[in-house]
């Protein structure tokens, strides 16, 4: 089902950006065997925009929803993540261009999560943090991605029960 979010927003200078209401993506940490973190990464599919380049699960945001609530939608859809599951730590907006903006959810799980991709991802990957920028990354998504792993390492992760 379409949400009212879904569109372009052409800014003054003429770029296109998804998102009628502004965008949201989840950057969801879960711990590894050895204590290190690895984040969620989607492989775009092809036909997408940007597509073939690695970035987080998100998209358009509608207009009743906050960032948060729009991230997590989009990555139940696109990764088949249960919000149950998923504990939200910060945002952090990382785009913002002629009042249009991407949001930046950053969010824990206490362990690793199996994923379903849909038809918007090649591949769904749970990435050391290390690796992450060894990878061919969605512009956005490397733009703001020293600046987020700076900001998710003043969060501990979630204590193990």
């Amino acid at each position: 089902m379409r949400g009212d979010g879904d569109g372009w927003v052409v800014s003054a200078g003429g770029t296109a950006y998804w998102g009628r209401h502004g965008a949201a993506g989840l950057l969801l940490r879960a711990p590894l065997s050895d204590g290190s973190l690895a984040v969620l990464l989607q492989h775009r599919a092809p036909w997408s925009h940007q597509g073939g380049t690695w970035g987080l699960p998100g998209g358009a945001r509608d207009s009743h929803e906050t960032a948060e609530q729009a991230a997590i939608r989009e990555a139940h859809e696109e990764a088949g993540l249960p919000a149950e599951q998923v504990v939200v730590r910060t945002t952090v907006v990382t785009a913002e261009v002629s009042g249009w903006t991407y949001t930046t959810v950053i969010a824990d799980a206490e362990a690793v999560l199996e994923t379903v991709p849909n038809r918007e991802s090649a591949e769904l990957r749970w990435v050391a943090e290390d690796d992450v920028a060894d990878l061919p990354l969605h512009p956005g998504f490397a733009a703001s991605w020293s600046r987020l792993r700076e900001v998710a390492a003043g969060i501990p992760p979630l204590a193990n029960p």
